[in-house]
């Protein structure tokens, strides 16, 4: 009977591709977990290592980044000890990614350092690739989207080994670091590649998403309407395949959209709908996202104490995935409700604990707003030489990191605590939120 296990085993794992392809993780884990029990009854080292892989990849994908962690270090050891370097490249980039998504960029490079020489040695150009890519996505993360660039651009060139789809991913990643040094323009360019390729493979999840990556373009570019379009057709692509959680993106996007639009109740209608697939999927962090999403629109509707249920409901949330950059995200935001409540103390205590985790993750820009917001808060606590103090913190950093609106936000800050010290005139100061995705969700 033993003599069976190995055939079952394979198929359990070639049966969990489809709830796999159709973003159903939690079916795909039933299959993975079975095929693990038969692998370790006939002790094949190699195929356990294989689907604790698969289960790491499964938890990932539903938001559960240090579970997926506990099993690739389980898959590690494994694939060392069976020779598979090429899947010890595999896990290692996977370890990396779910650091990454912890908001750890510095520790997920260390993992594909490891990585990159062991896919080159095994000339396995297609992993060179992706961990060149992934590498590209965490320097983009930390702020150095030209660094991010010389990565994809290292790439090897996946078109020569046929890979299409490769080809196509590496093109959006590439407009998605031009999209982040400001250049929507010429990310639009990039994106404009990647789609006819994903459609010439047949890649509908892949279209949807780089049909979304478009629209966000043209949001940024202030053309809401039609980033609406690009929305509009990526949503029945992901519908189509049963990507639940590229669909729950695509209409978190277009609430965005509504809301850049000035229509916060045809907005929270898309967020309300978007927080129910993601309660369905299990996508905790997604939840948060949302959760914070619909706190602003209530608080643009002036519905402050409103947006705080919101905010408070993200923030355990946030913290329960290890989400240190929406962690920060809606303390400022909490911060801000406060504020906006005439609770400055308060408001300060929250944008404390926001400041030191934005500096952790490397969010510049996170932390320039959490600045400026502090010395809004000295400011209207007239102590204005304190307010001075963060202000010329944040105008650097604004700088350093291209936010125009932001360092004109904090210049007329610091010439109205300026012009306090010799004028009986108010000065109004202004404060920053930070939506984390207020303009919507790109999707790699």
């Amino acid at each position: 009977m033993s003599g069976d296990h190995p055939t079952e085993a394979a198929r359990l794992t070639k049966l969990e591709e489809a709830p796999l392809a159709l973003g159903d993780m939690r079916s795909a884990l039933e299959f993975f977990e079975q095929a693990l029990s038969l692998s370790k009854a006939v002790g094949d080292r190699g195929s356990e290592a294989v689907i604790l892989n698969n289960i790491g990849v499964a938890w990932d994908a539903l938001g559960e980044k240090r579970k997926a962690l506990e099993y690739y270090q389980q898959a590690l050891p494994l694939r060392r000890a069976v020779g598979d370097h090429s899947g010890e490249a595999t896990t290692l980039t996977n370890i990396g990614v779910a650091w990454s998504g912890l908001g750890d960029q510095h520790k997920a490079l260390e993992y594909y350092q490891q990585a990159l020489p062991l896919s080159r040695a095994v000339g396995d150009r297609g992993g060179e690739a992706a961990t060149l890519t992934t590498i590209g996505v965490a320097w983009s993360a930390l702020g150095e989207k030209r660094k991010a660039l010389e990565f994809f651009e290292q790439a090897p060139p996946l078109s020569a080994v046929g890979d299409r789809g490769g080809e196509a991913a590496t093109l959006n990643n590439i407009g998605l670091a031009w999209s982040d040094l400001g250049e929507k323009r010429k990310a639009l360019e990039f994106f404009e590649q990647a789609l006819p390729l994903r459609r010439a493979v047949g890649d509908r999840g892949g279209e949807a998403a780089t049909l979304t990556n478009i629209g966000l373009a043209w949001s940024d570019l202030g053309e809401k309407r039609k980033a609406l379009e690009f929305y509009e057709q990526a949503l029945p692509l992901s519908r189509a395949v049963g990507d639940r959680r590229g669909e729950a993106t695509t209409l978190h996007n277009i609430g965005s959209a509504w809301s850049g639009l000035g229509e916060k109740h045809k907005a929270l209608g898309y967020y309300e709908q978007t927080l129910l697939l993601r309660r369905a999927v299990g996508d905790r962090r997604g939840e948060a996202t949302t959760l914070n999403s619909i706190g602003l629109a209530w608080s643009d509707l002036g519905e402050t104490r409103k947006a705080l249920e919101f905010y408070e409901q993200a923030l355990p949330l946030f913290r329960a995935v290890g989400d240190r950059g929406g962690e920060a995200t809606t303390l400022n935001n909490i911060g801000s409700a406060w504020s906006a409540l005439g609770e400055k103390r308060k408001a300060l205590e929250f944008y404390e604990q926001a400041l030191p985790v934005f500096r952790a993750v490397g969010d510049r820009r996170g932390e320039a707003v959490t600045l400026n917001n502090i010395g809004g808060v000295w400011s209207a606590l007239e102590e204005k030489r304190k307010a001075l103090e963060f202000y010329e913190q944040a105008l650097p950093v604004f700088r350093a990191v291209g936010d125009r609106a932001g360092e004109a936000t904090t210049l007329n800050n610091i010439g109205g605590a300026w012009s306090a010290f010799g004028s009986s005139l108010s000065s109004r100061t202004a404060l920053l939120s930070r939506g984390g995705d207020r303009g919507g969700e790109r999707r790699r």
